[in-house]
């Protein structure tokens, strides 16, 4: 017995280092495609992982400065303009500037650019005038229109204009609205409103139904505990926002827009005819061929980015399998969607031009934790799709892995995905945040790699970026999300007397959440970094050169931040060693 552990021990010390020699990769051109971006806002899914997405196709992505796009929070220190907002005036001179340089390729968000961001999207009720630096004075329409016809002119222009579908109620903790206050909204947005259907289906007549229940009577302000001049308000802002939209929409309408692409995200919503619904339909009537309306803010970005690869390399689709476990792909994956998991995922598939095929005739696999149907059979739904997956392993099968469990698997989930599987073989995962943005950024991440993989050409830079996606989404949701953030929430609560949803209100030691979170990640991340780190990734898949792997080098984290200094989400930087010739495997691990 002794010999046979010796031997094991023996076999796995030689194994450690076979095979673990550094690959040394192409460098990065210098002559890199590059797109001006203009983010949402400046949390991480619309800044540090679109510049990952960016760079592993090749490109290089060109941004203003980070506080023309920054959104404060109520009382924490405001922007540069002024404002909690970001500045339209900088940022549309910047567009116009990165136009007279030369640029020939945007993904250009539209609540930023007309709104200052998504969140002052949600409360800004009136239309303002915006001072450009010479002191022209543009109302918001002007500057649309003298968006669209500067970026017209020049027929090599790609452009994608990202929208929105303003979700049922503000932000908690921007302007005055606080969490009792959005509930209430929420509910006075979720209350159903009369369907309207073809020449009926119009900017004026949504309007006039905002404040009508579903049988045609007046709503009453104060049956969902509000005052009249709050939902006088907040109509305004939904108002406001619609009428930019249709004029945008109506804009893009003309010949010499063909080279504009429209991409409208559903902003959180709910099951019932909600106030969205003449909305979403009105909106969906506009779109023109290549136009698309999909549930998800967050990923739009994502999509653009994905979708503009896709195009520029001649992509003809793919076959896919769609694998559902749990048993509730037929029902909204969280109480923010309005349509069935399935549905979210089909639409997703559409607009990637994929072949949703069987397991066998597939080229790709996605798989999909849902919701449990059985609370019993928690652990059986995550071991069959964790067999599947490591089947897919065996046979080489790319996999995008979609965790839309909302939560309700604890940390059970990703111990067994981390003890059983190779985590870095993934081609996307995603789980953190709103299950319609988890599906909208894992396929994303998913076609644009395996499309990479078909037709790019990896360099170190292509590779390291690629990297990066997949182990940002994985650490924050399998460490931070049901982990680390539980214990901020309760840091910041019972131990600083704070607001986890705002640093600033009250203002609280915010150095000491920070050493609580890096403490909290170093500890977590552990054991998800080692699988990692003896994961190898699909470096090679194509008709050009046949299946190949490389291995993972180190994982550092660092400079750890609240980017919006508030518990729910965190930036962090990750510092990636050489790629290694491909770890080998002993007993279904694999070693460095």
């Amino acid at each position: 017995m002794k010999r046979q552990l010796l031997a094991l021990i023996l076999l796995c010390s030689l194994l450690t280092g076979c095979g673990a020699k550094p690959v040394t990769l192409a460098p990065a051109e210098d002559s890199a495609p590059a797109i001006a971006y203009v983010p949402l806002d400046d949390r991480p899914d619309n800044v540090e992982r679109v510049v990952y997405l960016a760079e592993s196709l090749g490109y290089t992505l060109l941004m203003p400065e980070t506080d023309d796009y920054r959104t404060r929070l109520s009382g924490q220190p405001l922007n540069e303009n002024g404002t909690q907002s970001g500045d339209r005036a900088d940022l549309y001179e910047w567009v116009l500037a990165q136009e007279a340089a030369g640029c020939d390729r945007y993904i250009l968000s539209m609540d930023q650019l007309l709104s200052g961001g998504l969140v002052n999207s949600r409360s800004m009720a009136d239309h303002e005038v915006i001072t450009l630096s010479d002191g022209t004075e543009l109302t918001e329409l002007e500057l649309l229109e003298s968006l669209i016809q500067t970026l017209a002119a020049d027929e090599n222009n790609r452009v994608w204009l990202l929208e929105s579908i303003m979700r049922l109620a503000p932000t908690v903790g921007y302007d005055h609205w606080d969490l009792e206050g959005y509930n209430a909204l929420r509910a006075y947005g979720m209350e159903g409103r009369p369907v309207l259907t073809g020449d009926a289906l119009s900017v004026e007549a949504i309007e006039a139904d905002y404040r009508l229940s579903g049988s045609g009577t007046l709503l009453d302000p104060a049956d969902f505990d509000l005052e009249q001049w709050e939902v006088d308000e907040y109509l305004s802002a939904r108002s406001r926002k619609l009428e930019l939209s249709s004029r945008m929409m109506e804009l893009v309408d003309q010949p010499e827009c063909a080279q504009f692409q429209v991409l409208i995200g559903i902003d959180d919503s709910s099951e019932e005819d909600s106030i969205q619904k003449n909305e979403i339909a009105y909106l969906r009537s506009l779109l023109r061929e290549g136009d698309a309306l999909l549930s998800g803010v967050d990923d739009l970005a994502f999509k653009a980015v994905a979708k503009l690869y896709l195009e520029e390399t001649n992509w003809s689709g793919a076959k896919v399998s769609v694998r559902y476990y749990g048993g509730m792909e037929d029902q909204p994956a969280c109480a923010y969607d309005y349509q069935p998991l399935e549905t979210i995922v089909a639409e997703h598939a559409d607009f990637f031009d994929l072949n949703l095929t069987s397991a066998a005739e597939s080229e790709l696999s996605v798989l999909v934790l849902t919701q449990p149907a059985d609370e019993t059979q928690k652990a059986a739904y995550y071991d069959q799709l964790i067999d599947d997956l490591n089947n897919c392993r065996q046979a080489k099968q790319p996999v995008i892995l979609i965790d839309a469990g909302n939560g309700l698997y604890g940390t059970d989930f990703h111990d067994a995905l981390t003890e059983r599987t190779e985590l870095g073989w993934l081609l996307s995962y995603a789980g953190f945040l709103d299950m319609a943005i988890v599906t909208g950024t894992a396929v994303s991440h998913g076609i644009a790699r395996y499309a990479f993989l078909q037709s790019g050409t990896p360099t170190a830079a292509t590779e390291s970026a690629f990297a990066k996606t997949l182990a940002d989404s994985v650490l924050k949701d399998f460490c931070y999300k049901n982990v680390v953030r539980e214990d901020i929430l309760a840091f910041v609560r019972n131990d600083l007397a704070g607001n986890p949803d705002n640093f600033w209100q009250p203002d609280i030691d915010r150095e000491a959440i920070l050493t609580r979170l890096e403490s909290g990640m170093t500890a977590e991340t552990a054991p998800v970094i080692e699988n990692l780190e003896h994961s190898n990734f699909i470096s090679a898949y194509s008709s050009r050169q046949p299946y190949a792997e490389l291995g993972w080098g180190s994982i550092t984290l660092d400079n750890y931040r609240f980017p919006w200094d508030r518990a729910f989400e965190i930036s962090m930087d990750i510092q990636l060693g050489d790629f290694t010739q491909p770890h080998q495997q002993f007993l279904g691990i694999y070693y460095r």
